[in-house]
């Protein structure tokens, strides 16, 4: 239900004006003649790290029982056992968006907000109320999950337009303030990910690092 409401939502706020919902003002664009400003130097620094050996993007609109986080990983183990390269030596980059942010997300707002329910993820038979794609998934695949990703080095970003539009109907659904609720996402995100101004900006200037492209949602 949520994200079947997503585009109609995103479509609203956009009529309405609203400005806060990417980092970037939403203003006319600058004539070929002006200086191109405002990047966010975070994402700048984020996107400079793309300097492996080999070069990966990983693009993940939905959960995919989880495959954000093995695709990755067998990635990484083809080229070490392959080319004699360790993680770091590599650079994989997983790009959250749309409905996969919660793959981004520590256990405690996966509780709160029954983020399983909301984005349709199970933990057994029922609704996850942990993130079960943080720790190693039960695979005969060492090394996945997205903390042990992040601890070898991976970059993990998180789609800003994703956390503003779905923090913004989970705050609706329960009578919070969405400007609350997407603060209190954004400092619970796992530690290691960067928030980028959207996924699909953060795809296409990863291929433009030198990445190769793998859909892994």
């Amino acid at each position: 239900m949520y994200r079947r409401g997503f585009l109609g939502r995103l479509a609203a706020t956009a009529a309405a004006g609203v400005a806060g919902l990417t980092p970037l003002r939403l203003e006319a664009q600058p004539s070929r003649h002006d200086p191109i400003t405002g990047a966010d130097p975070s994402f700048e620094t984020w996107l400079n790290r793309i300097n492996g050996k080999h070069k990966m993007i990983f693009d993940a609109p939905e959960s995919n029982s989880g495959m954000p986080v093995v695709w990755p990983r067998v990635w990484l183990n083809g080229n070490n056992e392959n080319y004699g390269t360790k993680d770091a030596d590599n650079s994989a980059v997983i790009v959250l968006r749309h409905a996969a942010i919660p793959i981004a997300m520590q256990d405690a707002l996966w509780a709160k907000y029954k983020l399983g329910e909301v984005f349709n993820i199970k933990d057994g038979e029922a609704p996850a109320v942990r993130n079960v794609f943080a720790k190693v998934m039960p695979l005969p695949l060492p090394g996945t999950g997205l903390e042990a990703l992040l601890a070898g080095g991976a970059q993990v970003g998180c789609c800003n337009v994703a956390l503003t539009v779905y923090s913004g109907v989970v705050a609706q659904k329960m009578n919070m303030d969405a400007a609350a609720v997407k603060a209190e996402w954004v400092a619970g995100l796992l530690p290691g990910v960067q928030v980028v101004p959207s996924g699909v900006l953060a795809v296409a200037r990863a291929q433009e690092k030198g990445c190769a492209y793998c859909f892994a949602g």
